[in-house]
């Protein structure tokens, strides 16, 4: 195995500016594609989600910045040696997700296909924010939570075992899927389900062909999945 590749020192001040102007972009693009879908800036529900969203992701970036700053670089961008198939299968997460924030845009606030009371709304930030922080502390134990699937031979690739990986093998996913849900009820829309349980399969999908990769390729993965059983749930799956 090649040595572990450098990447650029996550406290420089190059590294800080690149972040805050990806963070910054992101943002932009996910206001544009809510409100535009609104059809409106008088979106109430909107903005409380952009507020939310965008707390959790400064608390998670300070997070990451102080346990796991590599991450930030390792991500940057998909890199050589990922699965053909998860090429296909990134792009079809990046459109479903997509759906994800205009279907409810389109729901609750443009054509008010299904309105549903702030309890729903409520039970959607209780499902989101814990599915948020899961996977930031997902994140936060391993260094190789990179975009897409690969062996990292170029950075030491080892199986990880602690924080939530002790618990379950892809805790990354399983705090995922409650975003995924979560997201389109705390904005108010029940149809925006529909993209949600698409974006499930996909995950599902990335999930059993990533721990197969994992199985084949990766030493020491198999003694691993032998200890910790399930992939998603505790007893479950």
């Amino acid at each position: 195995m090649s040595d572990p590749e450098p990447l650029p020192r996550a406290n420089s001040a190059g590294a800080l500016i690149a972040l805050l102007v990806s963070l910054v972009v992101w943002a932009a693009v996910m206001t544009a594609a809510l409100f535009g879908a609104a059809g409106t800036w008088d979106w109430p529900r909107g903005w409380l989600f952009m507020g939310v969203y965008n707390l959790l992701t400064v608390v998670t970036c300070v997070w990451l910045w102080r346990t796991n700053p590599e991450i930030f670089a390792a991500r940057r961008k998909i890199k050589k040696g990922t699965k053909t198939w998860d090429l296909v299968l990134t792009q079809c997460i990046i459109t479903a997700f997509l759906a994800l924030m205009i279907v409810p845009a389109l729901d609750d606030s443009r054509f008010h296909w299904a309105p549903q009371p702030d309890w729903i709304v409520g039970f959607g930030y209780a499902l989101f924010a814990p599915g948020f922080l899961g996977l930031a502390w997902a994140t936060s134990v391993n260094r190789h939570f990179e975009v897409s699937v690969r062996i990292q031979t170029d950075r030491g690739h080892k199986v990880i075992t602690t924080g939530p990986y002790a618990i379950v093998r892809h805790p990354g996913y399983a705090a995922g899927l409650l975003m995924i849900v979560g997201m389109p009820l705390s904005m108010g829309s029940l149809y925006g389900l529909i993209p949600a349980g698409v974006l499930k399969l996909l995950v599902l999908i990335r999930t059993l062909g990533e721990d197969a990769t994992l199985r084949a390729e990766l030493p020491g993965y198999k003694e691993y999945a032998a200890k910790v059983k399930q992939r998603w749930v505790p007893g479950v799956w």
